[in-house]
């Protein structure tokens, strides 16, 4: 991409707070864009071919919504934290294994993607996200959903596409959610922790595609409550 054409993209962005650049075989995260990191409050870099996020990513920090989906993204810089304002942080379909520590710091943070990538578990310390309304970890290679997961703030957790068979029964203490979707994993009936059913907020719990058939719930202990949860929820939407 010639230079005139990223600096007609960097005027417009000036003026609008919004630098879109995508599809465009990108190697690098554009360098001039810390020029505007005053007024930027949108980029979106996605379908590129970026393997950095440089530090200086830590300048933005007015920044709301960053988009880095369909990169080849390996780690995130310690920087990323700066970003208080951030509420969007959309990296589906990159090569990512963890998370820096930082990202507990997002405290604005209301949307996690991170679909797609080569997490082979939940990312540790998102707790402090208080404000998290979706987390998508789906199309992984994630084994276990662990007791930290409890301590999460999200209304939403989408595992969908894992390799998961066990569940804790920690997770029913999560305090806001409500739908959390487990749907094409190893899990048998027995590794559905009862307590999700009884004793959570969960009114949407998404099991199909598992190694078992879903009718096979209605047998389990707490199932009654778990349905008066989800029929509420429907007449709420309905």
């Amino acid at each position: 991409m010639g230079n005139s054409a990223l600096k007609a993209h960097l005027e417009t962005s000036q003026k609008t707070g919004v630098f879109q650049l995508t599809g465009k075989g990108l190697l690098e995260f554009p360098e001039d864009l810390q020029r505007l990191s005053g007024n930027l409050r949108t980029v979106n870099l996605s379908d590129n071919k970026i393997e950095v996020l440089p530090p200086f990513i830590g300048v933005f920090l007015v920044l709301k919504s960053l988009t880095l989906n369909c990169n080849k993204l390996t780690s995130l810089p310690e920087e990323i934290g700066k970003l208080r304002k951030l509420e969007t942080l959309h990296l589906n379909g990159n090569q990512l294994r963890s998370l820096p520590a930082s990202v507990g710091g997002l405290a604005a943070l209301r949307t996690l993607g991170l679909s797609a990538n080569r997490f082979r578990e939940v990312p540790a310390g998102l707790g402090t996200l208080r404000h998290l309304d979706l987390l998508d970890l789906s199309r992984n290679h994630i084994q276990t959903v662990p007791a930290s997961v409890g301590e999460l703030q999200a209304i939403e957790i989408n595992l969908n596409q894992n390799q998961i068979s066990t569940v804790s029964p920690e997770v029913s203490r999560s305090p806001r959610l409500k739908v959390l979707r487990l749907e094409e994993n190893c899990l048998e009936l027995s590794s559905v922790p009862l307590s999700l059913l009884s004793q959570s907020q969960v009114s949407l719990l998404a099991l199909e595609g598992n190694l078992f058939e879903i009718k096979m719930m209605r047998d389990l202990e707490g199932y009654d409550k778990y349905m008066e949860r989800f029929t509420a929820t429907k007449k709420k939407f309905a």
